[in-house]
């Protein structure tokens, strides 16, 4: 689907979609429960869609009624007869955080898996848990585009690089808990992300399982049993951030329903705009936040006569799209002024775009909605090539977008 967006501000009021980092967390530990959970403002997006059905695979069921999702869940544990059930197929559609988060929880509860993907994502590194399985024993292949993994995840000493991607350590604090001994994650660099392992012990907590938190990593006792729970999804800080750009870059929009006390560490894009909307130069660190990188991108474009730079960003590249290329490109069709480095984005604000281009999406849906925001403050119209792609994470948002004035027409 391509779409053509006139050059016009926006305005009203808008409550993002329910965070699809927060949802596959609930899941999982709902699946993973001794009993039947409740969770209400649930939205349907292809990435929470594809969690739901690898946990159908690995032994719970639920039902979808309108937002509401009811999960029965799989009675894990260290002596769950699911480990003598056969190798599930886990189809994780283009979710990064459903593979990472599933390839522990898979070897815990059924002793392996044979993961597939579409997209990039079996291109996406994996070698933190490799160095792992060497160590640990396990088997895993990776051929014709699937990831089988098989063998015994046994409590211990788990060393991870921070640097890489906290799903890794998500993903082992979610399985360790089931092992029939203590196990230890060992942090060996400084943890990048952390806001999204603070999600992930939140929800934990919540689900009654103990992790201790120490200066080096995580010590995380074994035989541990997760329980049902009843409770909303938040508004999602992530996709609000292309909201709040939009309203510092001069739309008249009100963002509705978010929690400022929320462990979601893309709340940090309030700071980050406050930022970018005071006088000189700045420099934000996106290594903690690298979803927030395109829709601040767009902001700091429309930045007149200042820089900023976007650094410790080369985690960007292995995301649904080469980001820091998709961006640089995608501004850059619409007349924005952006270096792109190894590490980084440098911008130098214009006071308006040129705009009268048409946008290659890269299949990425923050490519996507960045370009529509942008088109806000462009000249002349701007083409979305691939628009469909906002459907893994935010399948209204063209909907909303309409909602607040934007005048779209598919071609």
């Amino acid at each position: 689907m391509n779409l053509t967006i006139a050059p016009a501000g926006l305005a009203g009021s808008i409550t993002p979609p329910p965070s699809k980092s927060q949802a596959h967390r609930l899941i999982i530990a709902a699946a993973l429960a001794q009993g039947r959970s409740v969770l209400s403002n649930v939205a349907a997006s292809q990435d929470v869609e594809a969690t739901l059905g690898c946990m159908e695979q690995l032994g719970a069921e639920h039902v979808c009624s309108g937002g509401e999702l009811t999960v029965q869940g799989m009675e894990a544990g260290a002596m769950s007869p699911l480990r003598r059930m056969a190798f599930p197929r886990l189809d994780c559609g283009e979710s990064g955080s459903t593979l990472r988060f599933l390839i522990p929880v898979a070897l815990a509860v059924r002793g392996g898996g044979i993961f597939s993907g579409r997209g990039r994502l079996m291109e996406r590194p994996q070698e933190p848990y490799f160095r792992l399985f060497h160590e640990k024993g396990i088997s895993y292949e990776r051929k014709d585009g699937k990831l089988t993994v098989q063998g015994l995840l046994a409590p211990g000493r788990y060393a991870l690089p921070g640097g890489v991607s906290s799903q890794f350590a998500t993903g082992l604090l979610f399985a360790l808990p089931l092992l029939d001994g203590d196990s230890e994650i060992v942090l060996t660099s400084a943890l990048e992300s952390r806001g999204y392992v603070d999600m992930t012990l939140a929800v934990l907590e919540g689900a009654g399982i103990q992790v201790e938190e120490r200066e080096d990593g995580f010590f995380v006792p074994g035989g541990q049993r997760y329980r049902p729970r009843s409770l909303a999804v938040e508004a999602d800080w992530s996709q609000a951030a292309f909201w709040y750009a939009a309203k510092s870059m001069g739309s008249a929009v009100e963002v509705e329903g978010m929690d400022p006390g929320s462990t979601q560490g893309d709340k940090i894009v309030m700071d980050y705009l406050a930022a970018l909307s005071g006088p000189g130069d700045v420099e934000l660190d996106v290594s903690g936040c690298p979803d927030l990188a395109p829709p601040l991108a767009a902001a700091a474009a429309l930045r007149a006569g200042r820089t900023t730079r976007l650094s410790h960003a080369a985690r960007l590249r292995i995301k649904e799209s080469d980001r820091l290329a998709s961006i640089t490109q995608a501004l850059g069709a619409l007349g924005a002024d952006v270096t792109e480095g190894a590490d980084d984005l440098v911008i130098r604000g214009r006071e308006r775009l040129a705009g009268g281009a048409a946008v290659d999406s890269a299949n990425d849906h923050r490519i996507a909605m960045m370009a529509a925001i942008a088109a806000t403050r462009c000249e002349a119209p701007v083409t979305v090539m691939g628009a469909g792609c906002v459907a893994k994470s935010y399948p209204g948002f063209w909907d909303d977008y309409r909602a607040l004035g934007g005048e779209i027409r598919e071609i």
